[in-house]
């Protein structure tokens, strides 16, 4: 080091001694049981995975999100009333406010409920391979969102958010945890095969986190893009390119370490480069027996939909498998006309849900099945969600349900939670949730929790305060916990 170097350096540092030592006589400035935790992350290794605020139930999590709004009556929510009153006005309906207009009368699901498993728990024919694994589930039928528009509705599941911009709940994870896997991304999302959710990568952005943390996109049938170089480029070359780039940011890091935005970027691309090694081989569903593929439905020939995402599934189960830390599996894209792609069911629900249910159904049960022969949801959080919930009613003039943010249901499933069990409750319509009314914020705070993470703690300091996945909101949801 030159002399230059040597007493900028030391000035700084002095300087940084002196107030710290001021500040640590403020007792305004103390650390205490209120003070944010944030990771320290090694620049050279972001995404190391790194230890939690307490001890975890959960290492891992997989998330299932139906995007369009899965109807919650005509799947989870069993409402006896509602099949009595049906084809009469709801009370207080000239009073409603909806997303398309006006509503006709109350309406019971078009498939019936039946009593599944030990539990009980009464669930639809319309999801007979998901009411088989009843007993694993965690239901919150009480959930609520703040926006009755599919996109503000999904940021705000994703992140916390109804506006673009803010951190997804995947990349807080890979922020406060990094990855037990050395060669692939901390966060992977996995579009549905028909397409990208409504609103897109906002489902999987890293906000204003280090862009490392942001979720890396790619399915079964099309992987991660440009990860191979270029046919006039010899393994060889390539392999001895890296060598040398390797040492030689190797050698400017040795000499003037406190570069750590290279730092990080030098790591981004040493990721990049392990990608092209890893990631065909976790795409690669050869090795998986006949019996693994036709048990998710990934050998349907006569449904080119379902068999896509059931290998969306397994290549979810794979990740997991090797280390990733969050994996998000999206069922239903983004589709100009209502309920063509996704779970939008206003006009035709019945025509559309028979569409969109088999594509579910069976790969996301095997999923979840798998994972409990494999031990592996011992330590694992499986989160099904969607983003609001439907109406009780039918639209007027129209044989499907229009938009509710006021009650709809979600359920967890593994580590840490309650098996064959239900919290909360919509009225006796399924329109608006009255027993225990719970928000995106309890569930993202129950989901930090189970990882041994802290969400008031948890925080990254952005635009002159400290940002959180769970705003100034939420509590753990402890009632449904194991």
């Amino acid at each position: 080091m030159d002399r230059r170097h040597f007493l900028s350096q030391a000035s700084g540092a002095l300087g940084s001694v002196a107030l710290a030592s001021l500040l640590a006589d403020d007792r305004w400035c103390r650390a205490d049981d209120s003070s944010p935790i944030r990771p320290t992350i090694l620049p050279q290794a972001p995404l190391r995975a790194r230890g939690p605020h307490f001890t975890p139930k959960a290492k891992r999590v997989l998330m299932i999100f139906c995007s369009g709004a899965l109807s919650h009556i005509d799947s989870f929510d069993y409402k006896p009333e509602l099949i009595k009153r049906h084809g009469t006005p709801m009370p207080g309906a000239d009073k409603l406010v909806t997303f398309q207009g006006g509503s006709g009368n109350l309406t019971k699901s078009y498939w019936d409920f039946k009593p599944r498993g030990a539990s009980g728990k009464y669930i639809s024919d319309m999801l007979p391979h998901l009411a088989e694994m009843a007993d694993e589930m965690c239901f919150i039928h009480s959930m609520t969102s703040k926006t009755n528009t599919h996109g503000p509705g999904e940021n705000f599941m994703s992140t916390g958010f109804t506006v673009e911009g803010y951190p997804s709940a995947g990349s807080w994870v890979s922020y406060a945890l990094g990855s037990e896997s050395e060669n692939l991304p901390a966060f992977v999302a996995i579009p549905d095969p028909r397409g990208t959710p409504q609103s897109g990568v906002a489902n999987w952005s890293n906000g204003f986190l280090p862009a490392v943390f942001q979720g890396t996109a790619f399915n079964a049938s099309q992987p991660i893009p440009n990860l191979l170089p270029p046919s006039t480029i010899t393994p060889d070359g390539d392999l001895a390119s890296r060598e040398f780039l390797k040492l030689l940011n190797q050698k400017h890091l040795e000499r003037d370490g406190s570069d750590t935005e290279l730092a990080a970027r030098i790591a981004s691309y040493e990721l990049a480069a392990r990608l092209q090694l890893s990631a065909p081989e976790v795409s690669d569903l050869a090795s998986e027996s006949p019996a693994t593929l036709a048990a998710y439905g990934a050998d349907d020939t006569q449904n080119a939909n379902k068999a896509g995402f059931a290998r969306n599934c397994i290549l979810a189960r794979r990740l997991l498998e090797r280390g990733v830390r969050f994996v998000e599996v999206f069922n239903g894209s983004y589709a100009m006309g209502e309920g063509v792609g996704n779970w939008d069911g206003h006009r035709t629900l019945k025509a559309q849900y028979d569409v969109h249910a088999p594509i579910l159904d069976q790969p996301a049960a095997a999923l979840l099945a798998d994972l409990k022969q494999r031990g592996m949801l011992e330590d694992t959080l499986v989160v099904f969600t969607t983003e609001f919930g439907r109406m009780p009613t039918f639209q007027l003039n129209a044989n499907g349900r229009d938009h509710n943010p006021k009650g709809f249901t979600a359920w967890l499933a593994g580590a840490g939670v309650k098996k064959g069990f239900s919290y909360g409750a919509t009225d006796e319509f399924g329109y608006e949730a009255v027993e225990k009314p719970t928000s995106v914020y309890e569930l993202h705070a129950t989901i930090l929790h189970l990882l041994g993470l802290d969400h008031e703690r948890l925080s990254f300091f952005y635009n002159g305060a400290e940002q959180r996945l769970t705003f100034v909101h939420g509590r753990v949801i402890k009632e449904v916990l194991a």
